[in-house]
């Protein structure tokens, strides 16, 4: 019984792979920046997790939430600039989004 490896497709996949990492990560790093320099700083409240995870408090969620609000009035940007970077960063989760949906497509419906 021999087993045979096909390293030209194993390569493909690879590289495949890393491609579509590469772009997931690279469009939501952008879209988060965006977002930020929009003025829209994504600001989560605490979950009620196990004791091995340290939850943050109220206290530090309000303060978060107030420099989030200070640091985007004293944008430099116009309200026209804040705008385009606001839909530059959906437009980047979008892409973000459809990378996964065209893996998913390719692992699903694609041979």
């Amino acid at each position: 019984m021999s087993v045979d490896i096909d390293w030209g497709a194993f390569v493909q996949v690879f590289i495949a792979a890393l491609l579509g990492a590469c772009a997931v990560v690279t469009f939501y790093a952008f879209g988060l920046r965006l977002l930020v320099r929009s003025g829209h700083a994504p600001v989560v409240s605490p979950a009620e997790f196990t004791d091995a995870i340290t939850v943050i408090t109220e206290k530090e969620l309000k303060r978060a939430a107030k420099q989030a609000a200070k640091a985007a009035r004293k944008s430099p940007l116009t309200d026209a600039q804040k705008r385009l970077a606001l839909f530059g960063a959906y437009g980047c989760f979008a892409l973000c989004a459809v990378a996964v949906v065209i893996g998913i497509l390719i692992i699903v419906v694609g041979h």
